[in-house]
């Protein structure tokens, strides 16, 4: 088999473990950086080249594009799959997951909980939005923040008014969040590959006063057993997204698990190193009995 990673650097973790975990399973497997593939196309003849060569004889692809790079990212995995190659994400699951709004909305729509959450269209009746959450403290996220960032803890109606008013001006979209005070600090990460959860942990803010637990704000991890609910809501959360590959983000709150975000490209340094589970064996794995499948 013919596997790619889509990635723009083979020294990054999760890049650089695909590939090991690909050539131990006997894999021939390569890194191609995405933002510098181009896209040829032709009547009902899609094609794609790199380094002044076509790319041909790829099975299967596992996507590692980067917030930054979402729209090239995905028209270039659109493009292999009209080559008929499989994928861990897809070109519509991987927009669906990256706009905030319309991941909420549809996970909203199948009854998977979150957070009660805000959105409008710079609107001034700020005091209704805040009531509508239950008042401060609040959460207020911009819609395009990644790993933490982007991300405001307001405590006063006061400051929770000015933050918002001051994105209103500058035309920045945002969602505003109830703050799910029991949870403060902590949330949990389920990792999905192929409709199973194969590792989880908790993460948890260390800096006093700090509420995101990003591992990337400086927080810690642990491995963690999850419920069944908690389970089943990460399952439900990523198929419902449409990803084969998956890191779901959950609150444990008073009414049950709260879906944070469901996200693309999860980062696999954190989770391995926490549970010691080899996660991008898993995801080979997963994405040899899917070509397997495919090929008859």
């Amino acid at each position: 088999m013919n596997f790619a990673v889509l990635s723009q650097k083979s020294t990054i973790y999760s890049t650089r473990r695909l590939l090991e975990a690909g050539r131990s399973r006997g894999i021939n497997i390569r890194q191609i950086p995405h933002l510098q593939c181009i896209i040829m196309m032709e009547n009902k003849k899609p094609r794609l080249f790199y380094n002044n060569q076509e790319i041909t004889g790829i099975d299967a692809i596992i996507p590692r594009i980067g917030a930054s790079a979402s729209f090239y990212g995905s028209a270039v995995i659109n493009q292999f799959q009209m080559m008929n190659v499989e994928t861990t994400v897809s070109s519509e699951a991987l927009w669906k997951s990256r706009d905030k709004l319309i991941s909420l909305q549809l996970l909203s729509r199948v009854g998977v909980e979150t957070p009660k959450t805000v959105f409008t269209n710079y609107s001034n009746k700020v005091d209704e939005v805040l009531d509508m959450v239950g008042g401060p403290p609040l959460v207020i996220k911009l819609l395009e923040g990644t790993q933490g960032y982007g991300v405001i803890l307001a405590e006063s109606r006061r400051g929770a008014k000015s933050v918002i008013e001051a994105f209103n001006k500058t035309r920045t979209r945002i969602i505003v969040q109830e703050f799910i005070e029991e949870s403060a600090g902590t949330d949990i990460r389920a990792f999905v590959v192929g409709r199973r959860v194969v590792a989880a942990m908790r993460r948890t803010a260390t800096r006093e006063g700090e509420f995101r637990s990003n591992l990337h704000q400086g927080g810690t991890a642990e491995p963690i057993e999850l419920t069944d609910i908690e389970r089943k809501t990460a399952l439900k959360a990523a198929a419902t997204m449409g990803l084969d590959v998956a890191g779901v983000d959950m609150l444990q709150s008073n009414r049950g698990p709260l879906v944070l975000e469901v996200n693309a490209s999860p980062g696999l340094e954190g989770i391995e190193k926490t549970t010691n589970v080899d996660v991008a064996r898993k995801i080979i794995m997963y994405l040899e009995r899917k070509v397997k499948k495919a090929q008859g």
